[in-house]
């Protein structure tokens, strides 16, 4: 991370008053260097629609069988103390705590048969789309890191990919995606996390930017942070990337939620940002960055909506944070579509696995990686349908079992990827297909 202290009066070049301090993470500026970074951003054209994803994650694992795959039939112990509503399409009923998502049902897709979780309380497989395990040297990369290294910026202001997450006690529940064997120059900008260091240019504040060599001298004090791991591509653009976001105001007039219109941001909503436990806090005001940073020019952007690990109380908080899922979801679609930006951008909000059909003791259910849900909207997508089914208790799929890289290869493909083309290569010039194309394909029925 790079830390930029200023005073509470401090302002950049355009005279709008900023924020105390800018934090910059891993940024990939397709290696420009400043002046042709700043000669971009002074000739380029009024914004151009391009393909973004939004990707939602929701920590600890949501209960399927009380979100979008209502079991109605099922025993009381099993089935719980939510009902299935109508939506407004025939024939497709979602739970009670999402009477909004009813009301626009014919916007997404609700898959109800998602396997092949690694059972871990990590976001690792929702941003990879990979098993954990048997790892290439670097790591897998995540999907933005990715879009980063194939497209570069949309924007030279912009990072093309943004992680909301904020620190949790839980940290793999906030990772933002890393970028494995891409490297460093591929990694997410995160404007509420730790970034990659903790590092402040000492005695640089935001009045002495304009002394660009002192800040190249402090920005040199960053590489010897880092050994040679096969990162250095990532250093060597450091201080052009870090121009792109200092010399522009594009990235904090899109964090600047105060320029959206009163009854917008009512739609949202307000979350809170209480943490709950070792989990997230409930941040609605992401929902709406989100959409702002993708109209900015993200290419992908993550973030976590609250805590999902509901061992006891599991009806009590489903009341309390479904309600808030629902508008939030809902509030982007909208939104989405009113800005004609609804074909462009690809929606999913999912966790990393689901949980007990059996209800515990405490009134809560365990853990259950054998069959989750997750829902998808945008992206040009067939939605207004269900895919896949659960039996009867929700133990387990029972028509067409939905893989995270089927998932995974579909988001691909609304991005303007092939994957059963497409590679990257890997810190031993080995190239990588993005998902196992021996096995899965781009699902059929969204495309």
């Amino acid at each position: 991370m790079l830390k930029i202290l200023g005073s509470q009066k401090s302002k950049f070049c355009d005279q709008i008053t900023r924020r105390n301090f800018l934090q910059i993470g891993g940024l990939a500026l397709g290696g420009m260097s400043l002046p042709q970074i700043l000669q971009a951003e002074n000739s380029s054209p009024q914004r151009k629609k391009h393909k973004g994803i939004i990707m939602i994650f929701l920590p600890g694992g949501p209960p399927h069988q009380d979100m979008w795959d209502i079991k109605v039939d099922a025993p009381s112990e099993i089935r719980g103390e939510f009902n299935a509503i109508q939506t407004n399409v025939p024939g497709v009923e979602i739970g009670d705590q999402f009477p909004r998502m009813a009301q626009m049902a014919d916007k997404f897709a609700f898959i109800r048969s998602m396997v092949g979780s690694d059972g871990r309380h990590d976001a690792f497989q929702c941003l990879t789309g990979q098993r954990f395990r048997n790892q290439p040297l670097g790591g897998w990369p995540s999907l933005g890191s990715v879009l980063s290294k194939k497209y570069g910026p949309v924007d030279p202001s912009i990072p093309p990919f943004l992680g909301l997450s904020p620190k949790m006690g839980h940290m793999e529940w906030a990772r933002a995606g890393d970028p494995g064997f891409l490297g460093l120059a591929h990694a997410p900008f995160r404007p509420n996390g730790e970034g990659m260091a903790d590092m402040t240019l000492n005695g640089v504040t935001l009045d002495r930017l304009d002394n660009r060599k002192k800040v190249l001298s402090s920005l040199d004090q960053f590489r010897s942070k880092v050994d040679a791991s096969g990162m250095m591509e990532g250093l060597d653009s450091f201080n052009q990337q870090a121009f792109g976001i200092l010399t522009s105001s594009k990235l904090a007039d899109a964090l600047d939620l105060s320029k959206e219109d009163q009854k917008l941001r009512d739609r949202y909503g307000r979350g809170t940002k209480q943490l709950r436990a070792d989990g997230g806090p409930k941040l609605l005001d992401d929902f709406l960055t989100a959409r702002r940073l993708i109209e900015a020019g993200a290419r992908c952007v993550t973030l976590a909506f609250s805590r999902w690990d509901w061992h006891g109380g599991n009806f009590k908080r489903g009341r309390e944070d479904m309600p808030m899922l629902d508008q939030g979801v809902t509030a982007l679609i909208e939104d989405l579509e009113n800005r004609d930006m609804l074909d462009d951008v690809t929606v999913v909000v999912w966790g990393e696995f689901g949980r007990t059909p059996k209800i515990n003791a405490n009134s809560g259910r365990d853990h259950w990686p054998r069959v989750s849900t997750a829902v998808v909207a945008g992206g040009g997508m067939k939605t207004g349908q269900i895919i896949g089914s659960t039996n009867r208790l929700g133990e387990s799929a029972e028509d067409r079992p939905v893989h995270f890289q089927e998932v995974f290869a579909t988001l691909y493909h609304n991005l303007g990827i092939n994957v059963e083309t497409a590679t990257v290569d890997d810190l031993q010039g080995r190239p990588r297909y993005l998902v196992d194309t021996n096995q899965y394909k781009v699902m059929p029925e969204l495309v």
